[in-house]
């Protein structure tokens, strides 16, 4: 018996992050809420970016995106490359320069 973890044994699916359709995502976005209006907040969830965008109010702004997917490959340290590299192309989209990301594994 092997005790050897393959990581790729907690993914369901295939893929980046095994991704559900647009319409159920969006069907669990769906709120009744209404977020006040925020004038420096260029980038939100109307837009369906990948990040948010806010306006610092100095010429400057912050970029700030969360990602999370399932295990791709079964080596941790090339999963983790995999992640940051998936975390931080968000924000290079975005027309940004990456100073931080975060990755849910």
């Amino acid at each position: 018996m092997s005790s050897e973890i393959r990581l790729t044994q907690f993914s369901h699916g295939a893929g980046c992050g095994c991704k559900i359709a647009p319409s159920v995502l969006e069907k669990f976005l769906k709120t009744d809420f209404i977020a006040p209006d925020d004038a420096n907040l260029l980038v939100g969830n109307s837009t369906k970016d990948d990040a948010a965008v806010y306006d610092l109010g100095d010429g400057s702004g912050i970029i700030s995106t969360t990602d999370f997917f399932m295990p791709i490959v079964d080596d941790a340290f090339e999963f983790g490359r995999i992640a940051a590299a998936n975390a931080i192309s968000d924000v290079y989209a975005m027309g940004g320069t990456p100073m931080m990301a975060i990755a849910i594994l």
